[in-house]
């Protein structure tokens, strides 16, 4: 297979078992999606959603949480691992918010990555799902199954980002982003998969799967 149709067969086969992904993180708005996807860095989505209830009780926009005390939203968000630097963030960006953005989530991805705590991934993320702009979000999960099935030889997320751009539709990029991820999560783990396993690794590269077996017998 050439690295196109194997991104083919990949973009074909999510479709298939996953055609209307859900977004993982709770959210109600671009604001309490943008807060989520900041507390997800190092921490599950899992427990990102356990968390936001009671961080969106104490404020659930910009002014509340831009007011709230420091240390409130600390004691919160603390379980999600780097507290202290979450923490300060939410706040720091929630007052920005109110003084550069008239209270607004900007739909600019270079406005977003100059808030507090938010990074280029973030800031996609935001962009896909907020305002429904192509973008492709790549994460460490996302960067290790593009290596393993043959869809970039990057060095870093954003080499295989733009990889991954040139080699799917503009118009899937949102869909996908998140496709990669539920698969990646329920069929070819970092530990339960070592690219032979999966059913997507074993089409892509059948070669590998050979291998294995001849090194066994």
């Amino acid at each position: 297979m050439t690295r196109q149709e194997r991104a083919d067969h990949v973009l074909k086969r999510l479709g298939q078992l996953y055609p209307d992904p859900p977004i993982p993180l709770d959210h109600t708005d671009a604001f309490t999606l943008l807060v989520a996807v900041l507390l997800s860095a190092q921490c599950t989505d899992v427990r990102v959603n356990q968390i936001t209830p009671a961080l969106f009780k104490l404020g659930n926009t910009p002014a509340k949480l831009a007011e709230a005390p420091l240390e409130d939203i600390m004691a919160i968000v603390r379980p999600c691992g780097l507290g202290p630097q979450k923490a300060k963030a939410i706040k720091e960006l929630s007052g920005l918010l109110l003084t550069k953005h008239q209270g607004q989530v900007p739909a600019s991805l270079e406005a977003l990555e100059q808030l507090p705590g938010v990074g280029h991934k973030t800031a996609q993320v935001v962009m896909a799902q907020a305002f429904g702009e192509p973008s492709f979000p790549v994460d460490t999960h996302i960067h290790r199954l593009a290596q393993r099935w043959g869809l970039t030889t990057g060095k870093s997320v954003l080499q295989t980002e733009r990889d991954l751009k040139r080699l799917f539709p503009k118009d899937s990029w949102n869909k996908l982003h998140l496709q990669i991820i539920f698969y990646g999560r329920e069929h070819c783990t970092a530990r339960g998969c070592d690219g032979t396993v999966c059913e997507i690794c074993r089409t892509c590269f059948p070669e590998r799967q050979k291998a294995k077996c001849n090194r066994k017998a």
